[in-house]
């Protein structure tokens, strides 16, 4: 099994810049979040088209310093999508007076760590373009395409209100109905509706 045009396509994006968060405390360099990654996963691959793996779980360190447990975990991940196989590995480190609670903070921070780098192999919407200093392929998202539906909702309200596509087009500075943006649209759409209205009234007055 391979990608599809489409996956690839997906896969070839840059990284949408609202997805990348600063440095945590104590950690180095910008990073995308662990439920991000797998929510891209389950969009480009699809929920069944991928699948995770932890090859193997080592505790490094265990200390008690004070009060508290410092405990540290290696983690290796293997990742499976649509047959190609990729493997991450990471180091996670947790403080707690609770014991169970440090080492749990420590697995699941080695084993999120992990899991992200094996799919960052695979493009720019895991979290590649974080590795480029210049973030080159890190990029604002497009505006979200204007629907069919509501494309043609504006057509009607147009048509009822007497106005020409055209001068609709003019009048928000753009070329034809889907280039609209969302807040224009329902504009457009307020703005007819209350044409409609008003001529209404004025037929029934």
């Amino acid at each position: 099994m391979t990608f599809t045009t489409h996956m690839n396509a997906e896969l070839a994006k840059p990284l949408d810049r609202r997805h990348v968060k600063p440095p945590a405390p104590g950690k180095y360099g910008d990073y995308v979040e662990g439920w991000h990654v797998i929510a891209e996963a389950n969009r480009i691959f699809g929920f069944d088209g991928w699948s995770r793996e932890t090859v193997d779980m080592i505790e490094t360190n265990r200390e008690l310093k004070g009060d508290k447990h410092h405990v540290g975990y290696r983690c290796k991940v293997r990742v499976t999508a649509h047959g190609v196989v990729r493997e991450g590995s990471a180091f996670g480190s947790g403080v707690s007076k609770n014991l169970g609670d440090a080492i749990e903070s420590a697995v699941k921070e080695a084993e999120t760590d992990a899991m992200k780098r094996a799919l960052m192999t695979f493009g720019n919407p895991f979290g590649l373009a974080l590795y480029d200093k210049s973030h080159a392929n890190v990029a604002d998202a497009p505006p979200p395409e204007l629907s069919d539906d509501k494309i043609a909702l504006i057509t009607t309200l147009a048509q009822a209100a007497g106005v020409t596509i055209q001068t609709l087009c003019e009048t928000y500075n753009v070329s034809s109905l889907p280039e609209l943006t969302d807040r224009q649209a329902e504009s457009a759409i307020k703005r007819l509706n209350l044409s409609i209205d008003k001529a209404k009234q004025k037929e029934a007055a």
